[in-house]
């Protein structure tokens, strides 16, 4: 018969917990507290633990993290009342098998359990958590860096933060443009052994490939035409922290197999050097595009596409957890009504009901970005549903793709929005808005990319696509 350890400070809870497991399957125990569950444990050496993390004195985390030292192949379930990010990540950083909140769902907790003593009858062990180097985790993120949300959507990220903090595996993050996946990159640097070290990023897709090489490997002087000094690229930079490469899908073949190189063998090659450096980074990549679909069309190596993705985390699009806008819009609010000296507007609530309707193609970058023109425009201290875009693209242009009336609608909508008008702009309407960026640039790619927020190489690829190049 499976032992079981529930620790809670509230007897009623304790009380709940037990009348729900008290099914003969299995021998219960109780605790109030640390020291309580401490004594439990070395007597009767539970199958599973059941922990409050919010007790008197030692907290549930801290209880956590002696149970695994102590043996690291029992399971803790944690509980709380409160769910934010930071206590889910910790709490999955420490080695808890799972997380579920207050008011808990009766089945669900009942699965957890079985689940968690079928991993100990097959022998699943992870990794002693003792073994690991740890940070010190109740700092909070940066400021605006955190992920904001409490849908389940968004807590299995956090718990996948968690888990895979504490590794050094290359991990691919996918999702679509506007989701956060560089929070996400950060968040998993934060929690990580290397989180006193540097971060650094650097987006695929807004670098020409030239240049892009050169900022990740580096070059001595005199490598090039205007290589005046030597400089180190991105990889040295990072060296004993991470390296996030964000649009990965839209790197060029040669140098998908020179980054290759670098990830099998950790050791760089500036451009123009004889020189080999050695390099310590923890790697993480994200991607918008399918990269199993790149590879389909010989766009994107396999053996790359393997190397960096040993573990995956997708994140969800906005409309599939429209729960949490309300506390996004609260939390840009915030953040732009506080730029703007204007701490006392509030949003009415036919506005949250018409943020809570619309489908968010750009995610929360086009959130905070609605947000933010209400802020500008606001003339009161409420928001009102009629200074909200519920969408960027009127129905009439949909209908009608004349550039010149594309171009009006832009200079009249979007225009304060340069480097991301390509985002919030539907497929659709593709090419007439890149006609536009061209005529209103005179014909300069470089500046009509800046100015669509995409590289030169992807303005390149469209311009061929809707055969826009001159012949």
């Amino acid at each position: 018969m499976h032992k079981i350890l529930i620790v809670d400070d509230e007897k009623s809870v304790r009380y709940s917990f037990s009348k729900i497991l008290k099914t003969g399957k299995y021998e219960l125990f109780e605790a109030e507290n640390y020291d309580a569950a401490m004594e439990v444990f070395h007597a009767v050496q539970p199958d599973l633990a059941i922990v409050d993390i919010e007790m008197p004195g030692k907290t549930g985390l801290e209880l956590l993290k002696t149970f695994k030292k102590i043996s690291p192949q029992t399971p803790v379930i944690i509980v709380t009342a409160f769910g934010s990010g930071d206590r889910v990540i910790r709490a999955m950083k420490y080695g808890a098998f799972e997380y579920i909140e207050k008011p808990f769902d009766v089945p669900n907790l009942i699965k957890l359990v079985e689940e968690a003593l079928q991993a100990i009858d097959s022998s699943i062990e992870e990794k002693p958590i003792s073994a690991r180097k740890r940070t010190d985790l109740h700092k909070q993120p940066p400021s605006g860096e955190g992920i904001i949300g409490e849908s389940p959507a968004i807590k299995d990220v956090y718990k996948l933060i968690g888990r895979v903090a504490a590794s050094d595996a290359s991990i691919l993050i996918t999702g679509e443009s506007g989701t956060g996946k560089e929070l996400v990159a950060r968040a998993i640097h934060h929690y990580s052994d290397r989180a006193s070290k540097p971060f650094v990023a650097i987006n695929c897709a807004a670098i020409p490939e030239t240049l892009l090489e050169s900022e990740l490997f580096g070059y001595d002087k005199g490598a090039f035409t205007g290589a005046h000094k030597d400089k180190p690229g991105k990889f040295e930079e990072a060296s004993g922290g991470t390296l996030f490469l964000d649009e990965i899908g839209d790197m060029g073949l040669l140098l998908q197999s020179k980054l290759l190189r670098v990830l099998q063998e950790g050791k760089v090659d500036r451009l123009g050097s004889n020189k080999t450096i050695g390099v310590d980074v923890r790697f993480i990549a994200a991607t918008n595009k399918s990269l199993e679909n790149l590879i389909a069309q010989k766009s994107f190596r396999e053996d790359l596409y393997y190397r960096i993705r040993v573990i995956s985390i997708a994140l969800p699009p906005l409309r599939m957890r429209k729960n949490d806008i309300p506390l996004l819009v609260s939390h840009f609010l915030d953040k732009h009504a506080r730029e703007m000296r204007n701490e006392t507007l509030s949003v009415h609530p036919d506005t949250m009901e018409r943020l809570l309707k619309h489908s968010w193609p750009g995610n929360i970058r086009e959130l905070e970005n609605t947000i933010k023109r209400a802020v500008v425009l606001s003339k009161g201290n409420v928001i009102m549903p009629e200074q909200i875009i519920e969408d960027h693209i009127n129905p009439a242009i949909v209908d009608h793709h004349g550039s010149d009336r594309l171009g009006h609608y832009l200079n009249d909508e979007i225009m304060g929005k340069e480097g991301e008008i390509f985002e919030l702009v539907s497929k659709s309407l593709e090419k007439d808005l890149i006609r536009w960026a061209l005529a209103r640039t005179g014909m300069n790619q470089a500046k009509a990319a800046k100015l669509l927020g995409i590289s030169r190489v992807m303005l390149h690829e469209r311009m061929e696509r809707f055969r826009l190049l001159s012949k």
